[in-house]
């Protein structure tokens, strides 16, 4: 009986030392590390996705909608913000359009119910910064809606708001850093929407644009850094309506990164 337990024993201490139980204690030895390591770096720690934001109703006088992502709907003061923007911007819309449709009862003439839809997606969420845009298209009764656009940069580490503009050493260092390659991946999309190479004239559908008054969007494509960012362009801004909108996106290079101040620059890729 001794010798029996003895050797179950062993058996026992054996398994306990299997390839599979080393494997699976480094595993978990190497994650708890690389999460102490990130906090010592400042990192925090990734956050489950929240449940996604949606809100639609349709009457007589508007139709309307609002959504933002899970992403977004974890942190208090980007819901608090939303849910403000979501109310004024729904009481503003109804307001018009009431008053439109007693305009055109007065004048005899048919009211076209008005639209307003806002939707915010994620473009970057990095252990840094959870980049989103939204995308809103407003129709008022006219010809035709208008489609505008918007981003938001959230400061993971500082727990705020911020903007693109402020990871700048200054807005002027950053145009010129980028100003070419915009100019050239703007004009390579104009010519591939017209058919023909852009002719450079004085007008803005011909000439190059600012890249600073449009909307910057940093962007990631695997979720561990800044590795690019997207230009923005609404309608009318580099081309007649029926081109629509444009996006000239940048991958980060040494010449953009540069002119990211120094304590935001661990948050871009290194070319």
């Amino acid at each position: 009986m001794r010798a029996g337990g003895l050797i179950a024993t062993g058996a026992l201490m054996l398994a306990a030392c299997s390839p599979a139980q080393d494997v699976a204690d480094n595993s978990a030895a190497n994650e708890a590390a690389s999460r102490f390591a990130n906090r010592m770096a400042g990192e925090p720690a990734p956050t489950p996705p929240g449940k996604p934001f949606a809100q639609s109703d349709k009457s007589d006088y508007l139709e309307f909608s609002y959504a933002y992502p899970g992403e977004a709907a974890t942190i208090p003061a980007l819901v608090d913000k939303f849910r403000k923007a979501m109310e004024t911007a729904k009481a503003d819309a109804l307001k018009m359009a009431r008053e439109d449709s007693a305009s055109a009862k007065q004048a005899g003439y048919p009211f076209r119910p008005h639209s307003l839809e806002t939707k915010w997606t994620v473009a970057a969420d990095t252990p840094r910064f959870l980049s989103l845009r939204s995308e809103t298209y407003v129709y008022t009764g006219g010809a035709h809606g208008m489609t505008g656009y918007e981003a938001l940069l959230w400061d993971k580490a500082r727990k705020r708001e911020t903007s693109v503009k402020a990871l700048m050493t200054t807005p002027a260092a950053f145009a010129a850093a980028i100003g070419d390659r915009f100019c050239a991946e703007l004009d390579r999309q104009r010519a591939q929407k017209r058919g023909a190479p852009v002719a450079a004239g004085d007008d803005d559908f011909t000439k190059c644009i600012d890249p600073m008054e449009q909307v910057l969007v940093p962007t990631s494509k695997d979720g561990r850094l800044i590795d690019s960012m997207t230009f923005v362009i609404g309608p009318y801004s580099a081309g007649p309506y029926a081109e629509g909108s444009y996006e000239v996106a940048l991958p980060v290079d040494a010449a953009m990164r540069g002119a990211i101040k120094t304590e935001y620059q661990d948050a871009f890729v290194d070319k």
